[in-house]
This record gives structure tokens, sequence and C-alpha cells, in this order.
């Protein structure tokens, strides 16, 4: 067997050469291919026996710590025609259901039938290492996937490091160019094929071996990951790693493979799959030389079939989106995993020591962290021996948003009860889904946007907060509306135990840090949730006299929520809590005689703020109302409802988003068909305003300085507002290029408009 050689091709002077690793490498016209276990282990030689060790057979308490953080996998199967395929799956955190050790389950939507092993490697965003896990498909019911484990490890980071995947990316750079004319027809020449490969440093590899295993692997490398030989070659360089070698061992025994590759602020994925071999043709690897360093290996894939797509699971996990990596203290530290994995395998070892020394051993307090220190100085002196320059990742920008805070990012989490409270709501409790007992903080009144997975679709809806702050616990109470995707999920499908994720606090419709003495709240129908929130909020406090008077309209009886509650509030506390029930199908339809005449007997105190929450043809008949009694504009407020209904017309083609701040250029995104101006902005990595996600909050509204834009609605924007140029990112797509400046918000907007009127 010729080995490669471990030098760059020399000029005339003797001094290397460095390829550019973006151009083209010149295909050997016959390059060597090894075919046995011998001659690939003659040149990576055998892994340690303690990589080995390191893999279990069940899902432990760390292998579930990190499914329930992570928002995205790469998931590699064969469907029941037998072809190889490489996606990326998920959307949020916690989207992988784990039902035992051994058994986990997803949604896999589309046309997708995995059958037999299948692999995944699950990424944490800003985090190296990667946890693989491998397994058989089992029962499927609809998107519903079914996946019983045979084998759980930690992957090392130097994919990720070698690929940069982590670092934010200059959004306002010039986009990767395609490489120069290559040789040849064939699938690599499809439409974006050329220029995706060219720009995208990291992929997922799926292989399988010979006795029904599958294995998906992560690989990274400066510039591109995969090289263009011809219009129906690729070559992956084959870097120095671990030695285990799942992918050059599989591929001895069947050369079919599939990938998926990825670009950092992109939501398109390029899928492609073939055969592949694997080549030490010397020629071949030093024009993938950095540094005059070249691979030790690398793998020539014949290209069946390429294609670059839209990626739900990509775009809605928003992996680079300001603040999405998870920091210290937030992340499940994957070292400690595998050590944990090591301690496990090696007391199963003849004559390892015993397990519970090896964790003794990790509990030492700070070891995990030297450790931590000792593995990264190791990552990065390997890899510069490699000949690559900054390998150290480095965490997305944290942004503000709209609203003045900080970003909202989805937490993900475990539904606790589901109470009925009618026969038309139910209330969901929700916990952390780690099981730990961090709290919900919001102001008592605003709204969460919960996130789940029905029916294959992501599905948001905004609701407001019923439980009071600062619990482990929060209360969001759902009423089923006829049709309603997420509502009647909610009512008919999820149970203790689920997986959702919420984003929030949101809205303004709260009574701030300093409540007012007294408050009139005015709801009707689901509408008492935010008031619920503002009374079991207020009257936990026993020293605060406040005064809270609540009239609540309902149709009936039966459909009267938190019924029980508020009348023994009311009887227990009556010096601080009336309230006064309106049953339409009894007293009639709440009109404006009766709002006047129930403020007008109330008689409220002067400095008295109220709060309306309702439909909006009652809404619109308190605020008339209001006025009509003199109560000024500051002290009314009242929520609108809406928000998440499915996409309004759309364009079939991609389009342009530039973005500005105030007229100067921010950043530019590709918006692909179907997708909202927020997901490509922050896809992108540009500092895109955001809260709710759904139309309800205005906090990720920008001014449109050109292009036309569909928004889904209803959604909070007035008929003023929209005829005045603004639209919100969440639920605003692209009809063609657009142009868009964050640099104002609604408020701010709102707020000069009244100063320019009082002068």
């Amino acid at each position: 067997m010729r080995q490669p050689r471990r030098s760059g091709p020399q000029d005339p002077a003797g001094a290397p050469r460095h390829p550019d690793p973006q151009s083209p490498p010149r295909p050997p016209a016959a390059p060597h291919r090894l075919a046995t276990v011998e001659q690939v282990e003659a040149t990576l030689g055998r892994p340690a026996p303690m990589i080995m060790l390191k893999q279990i057979d069940a899902l432990d308490e760390g292998c579930r710590a990190v499914l329930a953080r992570c928002p995205v996998a790469a998931f590699g199967y064969r469907d029941g025609a037998g072809v190889s395929r490489t996606t990326f799956i998920g959307g949020r955190p916690g989207f992988t259901r784990v039902h035992s050790p051994t058994r986990i389950s997803f949604t896999l939507p589309g046309p997708a039938d995995p059958r037999g092993p299948v692999s995944f490697f699950f990424l944490l965003p800003g985090v190296g290492e990667v946890l693989r896990v491998n397994g058989t498909v089992g029962a499927r019911k609809g998107a519903a996937t079914t996946v019983e484990i045979t084998e759980a490890y930690v992957h090392c980071a130097q994919a990720v490091l070698r690929s940069g995947l982590w670092r934010p990316r200059d959004p306002a750079g010039p986009p990767a160019e395609a490489p120069g004319e290559f040789p040849g027809d064939g699938p690599l020449r499809g439409p974006g094929v050329a220029a995706f490969l060219a720009a995208a440093p990291f992929l997922a590899l799926s292989t399988w071996d010979s006795s029904g295993g599958s294995d998906t692997s992560p690989r990274g490398d400066r510039g591109a990951a995969a090289r263009i030989l011809d219009g129906h070659t690729l070559v992956v360089p084959d870097r120095r790693g671990n030695r285990r070698a799942d992918t050059l061992h599989n591929l001895l025994c069947d050369d079919g493979l599939s990938l998926a590759a990825l670009v950092p602020g992109r939501g398109g994925v390029l899928h492609l799959r073939g055969r592949g071999t694997i080549t030490d043709d010397p020629d071949l690897l030093a024009t993938m030389a950095l540094r005059g360093t070249p691979p030790h290996l690398a793998l020539l894939i014949d290209v069946e079939d390429a294609e670059v797509t839209a990626n739900d699971a990509v775009t809605r996990a928003r992996l680079w989106a300001p603040g999405a990596h998870l920091g210290r203290g937030k992340a499940p530290d994957l070292l400690a995993i595998a050590g944990e994995h090591l301690a496990a395998g090696t007391s199963r070892a003849a004559g390892g020591p015993p397990a519970f020394l090896l964790r003794a051993l990790g509990a030492v307090p700070g070891l995990n962290r030297l450790l931590r220190l000792a593995m990264d100085r190791a990552y990065r002196s390997g890899l510069r021996k490699e000949g690559y320059e900054e390998v150290a990742p480095a965490p997305a920008r944290a942004v503000p948003s709209g609203g003045g805070g900080e970003v909202s990012q989805a937490r993900a989490v475990r539904v606790v009860e589901v109470r009925r409270e009618t026969p038309s709501a139910v209330t969901l409790v929700l916990a952390d889904a780690d099981g730990g007992d961090g709290v919900f903080d919001f102001l008592p009144g605003q709204f969460f946007t919960l996130v789940a997975e029905v029916e294959g679709r992501e599905v948001r809806r905004a609701y407001s907060a019923s439980s009071a702050p600062g619990s482990s616990r929060l209360d969001v109470t759902v009423k089923h509306i006829e049709g309603g995707r997420f509502s009647g999920h909610a009512h008919r499908s999820l149970r203790a135990g689920d997986l959702l994720a919420v984003r929030g606090p949101s809205g303004s419709f709260h009574a701030g840090g300093r409540p007012p003495a007294e408050v009139v709240l005015i709801a009707a129908g689901s509408g008492v949730t935010p008031m619920m929130s503002m009374i079991r909020a207020r009257l936990a406090v026993r020293t605060d006299r406040c005064r809270i008077s609540l009239l609540y309209s309902s149709r009936g009886p039966d459909e009267v929520i938190f019924a029980d509650e508020l009348a023994r509030r009311a009887a227990d506390d009556p010096d601080r809590l009336s309230v006064t029930q309106v049953l339409t199908g009894r007293d009639g339809r709440l009109d404006a005689a009766g709002v006047r005449r129930w403020v007008t007997e109330l008689a409220p105190a002067a400095d008295a703020h109220y709060y309306v929450c309702g439909p909006q043809p009652l809404t619109d008949t308190v605020l008339a109302t209001l006025a009509g009694l003199g109560i000024a504009d500051d002290r009314v407020h009242h929520e609108r409802f809406g928000g998440g209904a499915d996409p309004a017309t759309t364009a079939t083609e991609p389009r342009t988003m530039a973005v500005e701040e105030d007229g100067h250029p921010v950043g530019t995104a590709p918006v692909g068909p179907g997708a909202t101006l927020l997901d490509a902005g922050l896809a992108a990595g540009l500092p895109m305003p955001y809260s709710c996600t759904v139309g309800a909050c205005g906090d990720c509204a920008v001014r449109l300085r050109a292009g036309e834009v569909a928004q889904d609605g209803p959604n909070c924007l007035t008929a003023g507002q929209r005829a005045a140029g603004w639209a919100l990112t969440c639920v605003g797509r692209p009809l063609t290029d657009v142009t868009v400046d964050i640099a104002v918000s609604l408020d701010e907007d709102a707020a000069a408009a009244g100063d320019s009127a009082d002068a």
C-alpha cells in the first residue's frame, strides 16, 4: 500500500505550496483506493481501548439532559426502498421524547419512511462535543417515529472546531463563490449545489455496516468540508481524529452513503447521496493540505443525487440567532457525561476498576473544569498541527430585543398536569423539562408563546399566564377554538410528561413593578386568564391594601373559567376583591350601557387603572365607553388577541431581505419560500428584534423601506401602522426583495408621534 506524503507539493525553490482550499482539486487519473481494514489501520492505527469503552447501550441521565436541551439533530436512515438519506430534524429544545432508557420518539414530517438501523448526532448550540446515538426504527404512527436504542456515546469536538460551526458570520460579508469550472455533467451541477458546497464547512455523513448497524458522524473543515472534482464526484478530507473510524470501516463493506451539509447562518440544507470509497492517493491529498499538512485519507463520493432544500428544523432551531448558544451552567457538560460513560464501560471490562471509584474521582471539586481546560488545549494543539489557524469556538452576540430586554429564547418545558377548568378550557401546568426548579419570572398579565409539534409542523400560539409569577410552575389556560390547531392539540392530545417549548414573557398588558392601588378588570371568555394572574399575585401579598374589581362575561355557568376560585377569593377577601358575573345566556350580551352602569356604581378612585381583555368587539365597546366616561387613555390598558394564523400569500422563489439601522446597512439574508423575515434574519445572524414570535406583541416591528410583505393575521398592527409602513417580521413573508429598518420600535414611534402632537 502506498503511504500518503506528509508534506505539500514543492515549488522549484523547494518551499511548499499551500493550495487554496476553495479551489477545486484536480482529480487523479486513477486514484488509489483502500479495500481492507488492514490497509485503513495501517494509516490510522487502531483506536485506543478507552475510546470503545465510552460506548453505552442505553440513555443515562446525562444523555437525557442533552436531549432535553438539544434543538436539532442529524438523522441518517434508509427508506423502504433502501435509499440512503441524511437530514436534520427537530426545531426546538426537547423535540426528542424519551420513553425509557432504550426508547425515544420524534416527529419526522413529510414523506420520510425510515426502516431498519438509524443513527443520530445531537447538537447543542455553542458546544463542540456532540451526542451520537444509534438504534433501530420501531413503531411508526403518522409522523411520529419510535427508535429502539442500541448505543450512545459522546463524540469529540474536532469536527465542530474545524468548521467554526458556532462562530458568528459577518452577515454583510460577500457570499462564498462557487468553485471554478469543473469537468463533466452530473448532479453537482444542479441549482445552487456547487455554491452551497463551497460555503458549507460542516456536514453529517451517514454510512451502514454489514451487520445491520448505522452511523452518522459530524465532519468539518476549514472552508468547504467537501470539494468538487467533477460533475458527479466529491472528495471529503479525512483528517486526524480518535481513530474510531466507523465511517471508513462501514464503507469497506457497504459503499452506500448520504450526507447533509450546513452553512452557518442559513436555513437551507444540501442533501446528497451516492457511493463512497477511501483513497490515500498522495497527489489528491496534497491538494487539500493546510499549511503543508495533508489529510491522512480522503473519501471519494460518486454522487447519485444532490439537492439544496429548505429545512424547517434548522430554520426553527435558530442555531445562530443572537443569544442562542448555551452558556456555562446551561449546557450539559458532555466531557463529564463522557467520563460517566467511560466509568461504566471500564467497570464492565475485565480487570477494570469499579465504576464508583472513577465516579468518586470525577466528583472532586474543580476537576471537571480542569479536565475541560486540558481537553480544550489538546483540541487546539492537535488542530494547529493539522494546519488550522484559529480553532477556538466563539459565542454568538447577545442583542437586545426591540422591547428593551434581552432576546427571548425558547425554554424546554414538560407538561406536569392538564387541569380541566370548563368543558372548553384546560390549564396546562408547565415546569422545566430537565426537572430543575427554575422559576418563571414575568409581570402579571404578560403572555408566553407556546411551541409544539402538531402533525409534523411547528405551531406557535400566545397564551397569557394565569398563575402568579415567581413559581417553578407556569399555568397557561387554553380555550378550545373550533378548527384551532394548537388548542385542539392541547385538549385532545397533551398529557403529563409531554414536552413543549415556551418563549417569553412578552407583552405590555401588565401593571408594572409598582401596580396601582385600585384596578378595574373587565374580561370576557378566556380574557380572564391574565386577570387571574393579576388577582393571584396581588392577593398573595397580605400587606397589599389593593382594591380589585372584576366584571366578567361568560356564555353560561359552565363556561365561567376559575369560577370556584374567584367565588372563594371574593368571599375570603371582600375588602380587596369583588367579582361581578354576566352570563349572556341569562343576562344578555354585555353592552355599552351595562359597562357604563357597572363602572358608575363602582365609583373607582380618580387614579384607578382599567384593564380590558376579550374578543375585539367587546374590547372596542368597553374602550369607547370608558372614553365617554372621561377616563384618560394612559389609565386604560387592553390586550389584543390574535396571531398564529397559517401562512398567508407567499412567494414561490427565494427573496432577499436587506436590513438597515437608521438608514445604515446592517446585512442581508436570503429568505426561502414560505420563511418569515424573522426566521431568515436570525438564521443569518442579524440583530433582529423579537419576542413572542406570533404577531401579538409588536417587538419585532420594522419599517418597510422597499418591497412588499404579506403578513399573517390577525396580528397586533393597526390599520394605521400598516399604512405607515410597519411590518411584523415574525409573521411577515416577502413577496419581493425587501429592505427593512430596525432602528425604531413601535413604542418609540408612538412616543415620537405624541411629542410631535403636543408640540
